[in-house]
């Protein structure tokens, strides 16, 4: 039988402060989107949506998103998934380095703080949010593996052969390693699908669709071996019910794109 880890969630100590795993996670999503992004303007033709963007602009479209990221992000969490431990702890809200932020909310503050991006630089949103959306699964799948090594968000119990015990839960039954299904889905096999599908010029809006597709459909079937964060809203979890709206956005973007290309 497998058992996690349990990693000490502080990587190293500086003086009085502490480094944790789950930080660092957010610094290699930053850094990877910063390097793919000056990569990817690199190679725009004239013609082509952001061509003439510089390496600068990719920098300070990170420090939007990641204010957009962080903000939504927390609040996401604490507003879907513990609503009722924050009004009892309402300082705990800050603890970001600890865990606790929610996709769904990280999604919304980023696609606003990309919206006053776009607005502010006179460009199309769509067509930042169509160069920004390949670049956003490798920094998923830096934060799934912090919540792997934070012994966080497990799965449910299984009798499967790679089932892992996270003393975290409280019991000592096996549980599906959802963290490491969702780094592998929506992580690394999103991020080849959306590498591949905008190495070529898309109608505006393709590219977001296909990602809002491919992540609401990754994260709708993992939840079936995650266990819930807030339970079930009806026959659905919280995070596939929250996940519906960003797959009939994404199927409506590519709808969208494909009547304009033909």
């Amino acid at each position: 039988m497998l058992v996690h880890p349990q990693f000490d969630p502080v990587a190293l100590h500086i003086g009085p402060l502490a480094i944790r795993w789950y930080g660092l996670m957010y610094l290699v999503a930053f850094t990877q989107f910063v390097l793919l992004g000056r990569w990817r303007i690199a190679q725009r033709q004239p013609g082509q949506p952001l061509h003439g963007f510089t390496g600068k602009d990719v920098e300070d479209l990170m420090f939007y998103g990641v204010l957009g990221a962080v903000i939504g992000g927390r609040l996401g969490h604490v507003l879907f998934y513990g609503l009722s431990y924050y009004l009892a702890h309402p300082l705990h809200i800050f603890y970001v380095w600890e865990g606790g932020m929610a996709f769904h909310g990280g999604l919304v503050g980023v696609l606003l703080s990309c919206a006053l991006f776009a607005h502010r630089r006179g460009v199309r949103w769509l067509d930042l949010m169509d160069f920004v959306a390949p670049l956003v699964p490798l920094g998923l799948a830096a934060g799934r593996l912090g919540n792997y090594i934070n012994g966080e968000l497990w799965g449910r119990v299984t009798d499967v052969p790679w089932g892992m015990v996270f003393p975290q839960s409280g019991s000592a039954l096996p549980r599906h390693p959802s963290q490491l299904y969702e780094l592998a889905a929506e992580g690394l096999l999103l991020f080849v699908v959306l590498w591949w599908y905008s190495r070529r010029p898309r109608p505006t809006g393709a590219v977001s669709g296909l990602f809002l597709v491919g992540y609401g459909l990754c994260r709708f079937l993992v939840e079936y071996v995650r266990e819930p964060d807030d339970g079930f809203w009806g026959p659905l979890t919280a995070g596939q019910a929250l996940t519906l709206p960003m797959l009939l956005a994404g199927a409506w973007l590519m709808w969208r794109a494909g009547r304009k290309a033909d």
